[in-house]
């Protein structure tokens, strides 16, 4: 059983998420995989939920897309009802509840996604990893999922520094997603990157990869 969701698992992305001393940067592909063809070559992996929170996802993309405006109504209603802004790790438990349900419904197609949740509240920056089981882990530095995250992993262990800032983050993250672009076949075709600052969580940058016949 765990043996048919690991390979479930592997819809082909590659997200990256990265703790920097004044912010949270994340990086996504823009590939979308149907089996070994190219679906999408635009599509949208990071998605902004608050002013100050946004999350990569990697799966099942309706499952994901889903997920994404349920997490945005969710969180719009508590910050109704309880006049507060809710925390980093609220959402994170919220999304996590979500993840746990969904994986265990009967379904003909499983719900298979996962999430890299990055954000700011009064206790700093935060990012999650949240697992496509309904798992929730604190990162403390760096995380990646996907596909292609085993080459985006090398890079991050080699490169990564604690205390780095975001605009060096932003250029590791770029390396790490550029490595996976190379190797891992279901990751291409453009980058997409996000920043959590002071600012609040807005994309900073986005590079296209084009392969066009002459």
């Amino acid at each position: 059983m765990e043996e048919n969701i690991e390979k479930s698992v592997k819809k082909g992305t590659t997200t990256v998420g990265i703790v920097c001393r004044d912010g949270i940067v994340l990086a996504a592909d823009k590939r979308a995989s149907a089996g070994y063809m190219v679906a999408n070559k635009r599509e949208k992996k990071i998605h902004k939920i608050t002013d100050n929170m946004a999350v990569t996802m990697a799966g099942l993309v309706s499952d994901a897309q889903l997920i994404v405006k349920l997490m945005r109504a969710e969180l719009r209603l508590k910050r109704i009802r309880t006049d507060e802004e809710p925390s980093v790790k609220q959402a994170g438990n919220l999304l996590a509840n979500i993840l746990y349900q969904n994986i265990r419904k009967m379904s003909m197609v499983p719900g298979i996604v996962s999430f890299l949740l990055g954000g700011k509240d009064s206790e700093g920056y935060k990012l999650y990893d949240l697992g496509i089981d309904g798992s929730i882990s604190l990162m403390d530095e760096y995380y990646s999922t996907g596909s292609g995250s085993v080459f985006a992993f090398g890079v991050l262990e080699v490169l990564y520094k604690k205390g780095l800032t975001v605009k060096e983050g932003i250029e590791l993250a770029k390396k790490a997603i550029g490595a996976a672009i190379v190797r891992d076949m279901p990751t291409g075709n453009g980058i997409d990157i996000y920043t959590i600052t002071e600012k609040g969580a807005q994309r900073v940058e986005t590079q296209m990869i084009e392969n066009k016949l002459q």
